[in-house]
């Protein structure tokens, strides 16, 4: 019995690995994010697998139950949307579990938004911190000053309704000239890498309607 963490496409489905694809196959069933989505990506490239939902919103409930599903089992997929499941998506307490349970976990290298974003972005990436998705309100105005002193590259994921108001925020906290670079929608056909300071950032991201996964690199 086995778990595999697929990474998935962020956006072009060109972006999987040959062995994620053949794993796939192979596996009894898939947890899915969303089964939509995964089957999207599995018709595709014409593979018919039985997709089980685990998400948000069922993880803690399910828990034992999956468990038991994987004991019984040879092999089973775990998949979200887009990227590598646990980062800042479901998996980390069913991986924790199988470890836990004795259950053996292997996680294949794939893609992930933020690495393309930090590459992407001119910014040194020697050293970063990653920290996923902002608090939405409690919390936020702390995190950013934290992010001030912080003497690293620092990463974050935002939503595009709330992106200008974070922007404004971090321009009181951080200062206008703060170098930052912002990723829009990668892989995708209407990709935009935008790099300036933040005040720029606020210009350029107040004039148009604001779409898609987002991904904000915050120089030192």
């Amino acid at each position: 019995m086995k778990l595999y963490i697929i990474p998935t496409p962020i956006g072009n489905l060109e972006d999987i690995t040959i062995r994620a694809l053949r794993i796939l196959k192979e596996v009894d069933f898939i947890l899915c994010e969303d089964t939509r989505t995964t089957k999207n990506l599995l018709k595709h490239y014409d593979i018919e697998k039985k997709c089980i939902p685990y998400h948000i919103n069922n993880e803690h409930q399910q828990l034992q139950h999956i468990i038991q599903l994987i004991k019984g089992a040879g092999s089973v997929a775990l998949t979200s949307d887009a990227g590598t499941p646990g980062i800042s998506d479901p998996g980390f307490l069913l991986i924790r579990e199988c470890i836990g349970k004795g259950i053996s976990v292997e996680c294949l290298p794939g893609a992930t938004a933020f690495v393309p974003a930090l590459i992407n972005s001119g910014l040194p990436c020697s050293s970063f911190y990653f920290y996923g998705f902002l608090p939405h309100k409690k919390g936020k105005e702390s995190t950013l000053r934290h992010f001030a002193e912080m003497e690293e590259t620092v990463i974050f994921y935002e939503s595009p309704h709330r992106l200008l108001k974070t922007l404004e925020m971090m321009k009181s906290i951080m200062g206008e000239e703060r170098q930052i670079a912002i990723s829009r929608e990668l892989s995708k056909i209407y990709e935009e890498n935008f790099r300036g300071t933040i005040t720029e950032a606020v210009a350029h991201f107040g004039q148009k309607e604001i779409k898609g996964e987002i991904v904000v690199v915050v120089g030192k």
